[in-house]
């Protein structure tokens, strides 16, 4: 076995997963799996810069997960990838600079595509050999600022990395006079799913969505809505990892938060503080997205670019 630490910032969460790797079975042991919400990309769409705050949290998140790293002995496999609001940014290298202080790494900040590979790999891992699920798979990583699309087998055959995120698609469309708008209005709401539906049609140029048999989510904003589906008293991720939520349960749900104040939202148990603003519209990027591919079901998955990443140091 390997002792691997992998770190995956992207624009609205870092998350951390410490873990043994063992190639011969296919399996990750976790030791630590840890996430943070940060918003490193707040504001980045609207200023093109990471925000000073936005960094700081960011770092504090990383001095933390530094010991962490340090305590289990995996600093020799570490390995830091950085997504979406780190590519978009002017000031990236303020970013760059800070981490390998802290972590003494420097942050790859992959491309849409890399994205993508990871995603695939962590999500599948354990799917390939279940008989009940039909392939092709199309997983579907629903992140803050931009969401993976792939397509595959055993292996990637096509995918593809468009600019829609809850973070991303909240700050453009929901997001009135600096405070996100609640309820939701009818014109927000075609807005914002007209925007999902072109960057639909942007991946659908390279990934064949509608070929897939099985939908694979990934991402807090789609284990979220299997939290919120199965009613669940707190975040498990236990129950959530391979559950199944139908398109009809999606739809009801989505409504519901796009309708929903931030109050309400607030006391769902299952629901972490730092999404309660930017779930409304994750969810419906979800929603689209199965009405777009005939998807009746998606399976869920807590795996996904981390444990990718995780296999890629073993």
């Amino acid at each position: 076995m390997t002792r691997v630490a992998a770190i995956d910032c992207g624009t609205n969460s870092i998350r951390l997963l410490v873990a043994d790797a063992d190639p011969a079975t296919g399996e990750l042991t976790d030791l630590e799996r840890r996430m943070t919400i940060v918003r490193l990309g707040q504001g980045v769409d609207r200023t093109g810069r990471l925000a000073p705050e936005a960094l700081e949290r960011t770092f504090a998140a990383c001095r933390e997960y530094a010991e962490v790293v340090k305590k289990h002995g995996a600093s020799e496999h570490l390995r830091f990838v950085a997504t979406s609001a780190s590519r978009d940014a002017e000031n990236r290298d303020d970013f760059v600079r800070g981490v390998v202080d802290i972590l003494g790494v420097e942050p790859e900040v992959i491309t849409g595509d890399q994205e993508a590979e990871f995603s695939f790999t962590g999500a599948t891992k354990e799917l390939t050999g279940r008989d009940d699920l039909r392939r092709p798979f199309l997983v579907v990583d629903i992140g803050g600022g931009s969401t993976e699309f792939v397509v595959g087998d055993d292996h990637v055959r096509a995918a593809r990395s468009v600019d829609v995120g809850c973070v991303r698609m909240t700050e453009r469309h929901l997001v009135r006079d600096g405070a996100v708008t609640d309820p939701s209005t009818e014109e927000q709401i075609a807005a914002m799913r007209a925007d999902v539906e072109a960057a639909l049609d942007r991946a659908e140029e390279a990934v064949p969505l509608r070929e897939a048999r099985t939908l694979v989510g990934l991402a807090g904003s789609v284990t979220t809505v299997s939290a919120i589906a199965q009613d669940l008293p707190e975040y498990d991720p236990a129950a959530i990892h391979h559950s199944r939520v139908s398109r009809d349960r999606v739809r009801e749900i989505t409504e519901w938060l796009l309708r929903s104040t931030h109050a309400e939202r607030a006391k769902v148990p299952s629901m972490h503080p730092g999404r309660v603003d930017v779930i409304g519209a994750g969810a419906l990027v979800l929603l689209t997205i199965m009405e777009r591919t005939g998807a009746r079901e998606v399976v869920v998955s807590e795996h996904d670019i981390l444990d990718g990443i995780a296999w890629s140091v073993a």
